[in-house]
């Protein structure tokens, strides 16, 4: 029997090894399937060497998490397409008064949005923003994709839906969404304040020594820039699609004034007419009667064409855009009826931004009082894609099922290796000085915490130490177990500002700029360390005597 025990442990313990190090090193060379693969990989050789039972896999899936999961998504997409996000983004470049207003406004931006619309989202979406403000201003970027990255992190720990491993501390504590907030809230302002400072004294110079600062205070970033986002850290490329395409193939017309426009377009169709002119000519193809058409009635082509442009191009011609020669025909051929359809189609899009941000904020106030968190969440999301009333598959593509299913797989993972009984025998260990009554306690537990959770990731730290923390704390109150998942949560989301890989949130934000077209920076992982470093344990002590259960 003993041995059979121990064979449970070394297996069990082999299977959670190569989740973790899928988990932490989704492309290792000798196994690159990612962290998606390896946490089913992880599950299944729990079951295949009898850690956990197949029943008690299915048991351990947390189905309350993954429906809170699966809804916040739903409804960032539906925010995302009512452009919430490109408002968010121009309030970063509105009346910007130099670089420290516009770190501070990306801090304050940044915590806010993750607080609601979870920090992965607001790293994916206003990435590319902050890159091309700090580019308009000539600005070095690094300091604000600091900010952007660290603030988000900060700020998701206000609330449930923040970041995932608040999901899971919320459900298993059941700690309301208002009791959560007003727990974390004072700890996440101060936090954002100090992490904005933090960055202010360690660029100071840097941002003091800008140039050309006032010809590009105004510019505010194009609506084409918003990128359209997946929920996924896996899957961070966003590139343009057409460019490779039609490259080869395509004409281009840029479009910079109506009257330009028109006069650009129409020179080109001659061009065109003149090729085909030539072309006849030369082969000898030509025909009288062709040669007529083309000759005679030029010019009344050329005035009708004219005419429906000028007549069109207050609807067509609003923006610097391209338009391919494949499409010039669409252009001068639009019907006016089109044109009469276009404060209906005004009015019919504003009606349903509104009713996408009325169902969020109904959504909010619902968690505040304290209703179910999981079906809330999907109620909201399935009344935004039946108020869309248009097939809802291109949206519900755009979730992170990669992510739903990852978590699956962690689930299953981490309760085969509690049951190896590895976890209990070291937080036996620890539980004797790490009593939260006490302040070296706190000091201790919160260590332990922020090293995990750069080692193992914040989501299966709070799986293995959520319920013991939360027992050890119970023995004294419930008012200490209450400040326990707090603190669980305080510490596990603001340790992700340590290192670059220390958050999902951080790889976002240095993939994405790293990707962007023509704008496109790396943030390294030491540049990062040296700020991550100081101001998580600063921030992480400050925040941890704001705490009030």
């Amino acid at each position: 029997m003993v041995m059979a025990v121990s064979v449970k442990l070394v297996l069990g313990s082999i299977a959670f090894g190569i989740f973790w190090v899928l988990a932490v090193f989704p492309a290792v060379p000798i196994l690159p399937i990612g962290r998606t693969a390896g946490s089913l990989l992880g599950a299944m050789l729990m079951v295949l060497f009898r850690v956990i039972t197949p029943d008690q896999a299915y048991d351990a899936i947390d189905l309350p998490i993954l429906g809170l999961l699966f809804g916040t998504m739903v409804v960032s997409i539906y925010l995302e397409r009512a452009d919430m996000f490109k408002y968010l983004g121009q309030m970063l470049s509105w009346k910007s008064r130099g670089a420290k207003d516009l770190l501070c406004r990306i801090c304050l931006v940044s915590a806010i949005s993750s607080s609601l619309f979870t920090n992965d989202t607001t790293c994916v979406v206003l990435t590319e923003f902050v890159l091309k403000i700090a580019r308009q201003h000539n600005l070095p970027p690094h300091p604000f994709l600091l900010a952007l990255a660290s603030s988000a992190n900060i700020g998701s720990s206000a609330t449930p839906i923040g970041n995932p491993q608040n999901l899971v501390i919320a459900l298993q504590s059941k700690i309301s969404f208002g009791e959560f907030l007003l727990g974390i809230f004072p700890a996440m302002l101060v936090g954002v304040f100090v992490n904005a400072l933090i960055i202010l004294c360690m660029y100071w110079r840097l941002l003091s020594d800008q140039r050309d600062v006032e010809d590009a205070a105004q510019e505010v970033v194009a609506e084409e820039d918003v990128n359209s986002h997946q929920f996924s850290p896996a899957t961070m490329s966003h590139i343009s699609l057409n460019s490779l395409e039609w490259s080869s193939k395509t004409e281009i017309v840029n479009i910079d004034s109506p009257a330009a426009n028109v006069n650009a377009i129409v020179g080109h169709v001659e061009t065109l007419r003149n090729r085909i002119r030539s072309e006849n000519e030369l082969h000898g193809t030509s025909s009288e009667g062709s040669k007529f058409s083309v000759d005679s009635n030029g010019t009344k082509d050329q005035t009708s064409e004219l005419h429906t442009l000028r007549r069109d191009e207050n609807q067509n011609l609003h923006s610097n855009r391209t338009v391919s020669m494949d499409g010039l025909g669409d252009s001068f051929f639009m019907q006016s009826s089109e044109e009469k359809e276009n404060p209906t189609t005004k009015w019919k899009r504003i009606l349903w931004k509104s009713c996408v941000y009325l169902v969020t904020i109904g959504m909010l106030i619902s968690l505040l009082m304290g209703l179910n968190m999981s079906w809330t969440a999907i109620t909201a999301a399935l009344t935004l894609v039946v108020l869309d009333f248009k097939d809802a598959r291109p949206s519900l593509e755009k979730v992170s099922y990669s992510l739903l299913i990852f978590f699956c797989g962690m689930f299953i993972t981490i309760d085969g290796f509690n049951k190896t009984g590895i976890p209990s025998t070291i937080w036996d260990l620890m539980e004797p000085y790490a009593k939260i009554d006490h302040a070296s306690g706190v000091a201790v537990l919160a260590i332990v915490i922020l090293l995990l959770s750069n080692v193992a990731s914040n989501v299966p730290t709070v799986l293995l130490l959520g319920a013991r923390v939360a027992a050890s704390a119970a023995e004294i109150s419930g008012r200490e177990e209450k400040k326990a998942w707090l603190i669980l949560a305080w510490v596990s989301t603001v340790a992700g500002n340590l290192s670059l890989l220390g958050s999902a949130a951080n790889l976002i934000v240095c993939e994405q700029a790293r990707r962007a077209q023509h704008i496109g920076y790396t943030l390294s992982f030491w540049r990062h360390l040296i700020f991550g470093f100081p101001s998580t344990f600063i921030v992480t002590a400050i925040g941890l005597t704001l705490i009030r259960p």
